[in-house]
């Protein structure tokens, strides 16, 4: 068992907020879920038992981390992500398809998402290899190899499908910026993404030529005093005009029809309003009714338990990633900026723990944990909310899913107990 040592040490806020969140979650999920014929609590075969059962098993989780040394993370990281590739792997053959997507293993008294936990040993991956004293980030060669860890599990996630889950591997990359690598990917991969949603709203023609005014204002401004290079930002352009004239292949034949939908709902791809609010009402469903039932909170919500919308199930799956939503109805305007709060506090929290590393390993997967939390933060109100296209994703330690629960609680407490070490550290 882990000494006082470690309990003085770890970051109490950091489990207070952690705590916090898991709780009022746990709250919500019960409501979501309660019915008159509800009984006790402790009743595992309705989902907030369930999810009661699966905070207590991370509780256990959580023990076993702090007990374990903080090396050990560290030396068997690239075991742990073999593992976890051919886990993902194993999808190919024995997965269970839930919900379009065979991304859980049937384990007999729960399904078991191995994606959840990849996430885990993919930071801790790159955080090995970035960390590693033969590394130099600078390189193109270790660059290359430090995005096709994150890559490569995304590749095996994306035919299953589960593109939330893919992006959120993505978020990784985020790392690599923190570390050095120039923006000049950030910057490729945003003019792509652009690229690809304005191919979507008006077309390759346009877009097209948008490209090629483009290109001919940066010649212009090469026989000014600005020192514009013609080859690489031409070939950079070349490249752009192909990419957006496959754009409506892969739009219209590597997507599926739902993800399909959902874009078109976000971009507003029918013209005709009467049609387009018909699309909200049957494509848009699950984001029309969850919109719904968050305006008709108010300021100070309908209550616990008292939430019309909530109860008359309204609102699919409201339990996992719609579980904003409860808190938007019952708790109103209160309760959303108090999680929101509380997720922000949380975030920032982990920045400051991070920047106080000694470890350069530490301090990296550390910036992992921060990019998995946040996207999912992030993409998880944005959906709730409408701003952003549904893509399914859980709000980290808040939504039912006890892979999720256990996942989430796993990668938070083994950075808690890296900075546990970190005056002992010196990479």
């Amino acid at each position: 068992m882990f000494g006082k040592s470690v309990l003085k040490r770890i970051d109490w806020f950091t489990i207070l907020l952690y705590v916090l969140l898991a709780g009022i979650g746990w709250i919500n999920i019960y409501s979501s879920t309660y019915s008159e014929n509800t009984s006790s609590i402790f009743d595992f075969s309705q989902l907030y038992g369930k999810q009661l059962f699966f905070i207590g098993v991370s509780f256990v989780a959580i023990v076993v981390i702090l007990a374990l040394e903080t090396s050990f993370f560290e030396r068997f990281s690239s075991v742990l992500y073999v593992i976890g590739l051919i886990s993902l792997l194993g999808l190919f053959v024995f997965g269970k398809t839930v919900a379009g997507a065979t991304s859980w293993y049937n384990l007999g008294f729960f399904n078991l998402q191995p994606s959840e936990f990849v996430k885990i040993v993919t930071a801790l991956a790159l955080a090995k290899y970035l960390s590693d004293i033969q590394t130099d980030i600078n390189r193109r060669k270790d660059q290359l190899y430090a995005f096709l860890i994150v890559l490569i599990p995304t590749i095996l996630i994306v035919p299953q499908p589960d593109p939330g889950s893919a992006l959120v591997f993505l978020a990784l990359l985020f790392v690599l910026f923190r570390e050095g690598v120039p923006l000049f990917y950030l910057v490729i991969a945003f003019l792509m993404v652009l690229i690809f949603v304005t191919t979507l709203m008006f077309g390759t023609i346009w877009v097209g030529i948008a490209l090629g005014l483009i290109i001919i204002l940066f010649f212009l401004l090469k026989k000014t005093s600005f020192k514009v290079p013609i080859l690489p930002v031409a070939s950079f352009f070349v490249i752009a005009i192909v990419f957006s004239l496959s754009v409506n292949f892969v739009f219209n034949s590597v997507f599926e029809q739902r993800h399909r939908d959902r874009f078109g709902l976000w971009l507003r791809l029918e013209k005709d309003p009467k049609k387009l609010e018909e699309i909200r009402k049957t494509i848009g469903y699950n984001t029309h009714q969850s919109e719904k039932a968050i305006e008709s909170g108010g300021f100070f919500g309908k209550g616990f338990l008292e939430g019309t919308r909530t109860k008359g199930g309204f609102v699919p799956e409201q339990h996992s990633d719609y579980i904003f939503t409860t808190v938007g109805e019952e708790w109103g305007f209160v309760g959303t900026v108090t999680i929101i709060i509380l997720f922000t506090l949380l975030l920032l929290r982990l920045v400051h723990i991070a920047e106080r590393q000694k470890s350069a390993f530490n301090r990296m997967y550390g910036y992992g944990v921060i990019s998995i939390l946040l996207i999912h933060y992030f993409i998880n109100i944005g959906m709730v909310i409408g701003i952003l296209p549904t893509i399914g994703i859980p709000l980290p330690f808040f939504s039912y899913g006890g892979s999720s629960m256990l996942g989430f609680s796993i990668l938070l407490f083994i950075f808690l107990k890296l900075d546990t070490n970190r005056l002992n550290e010196w990479h």
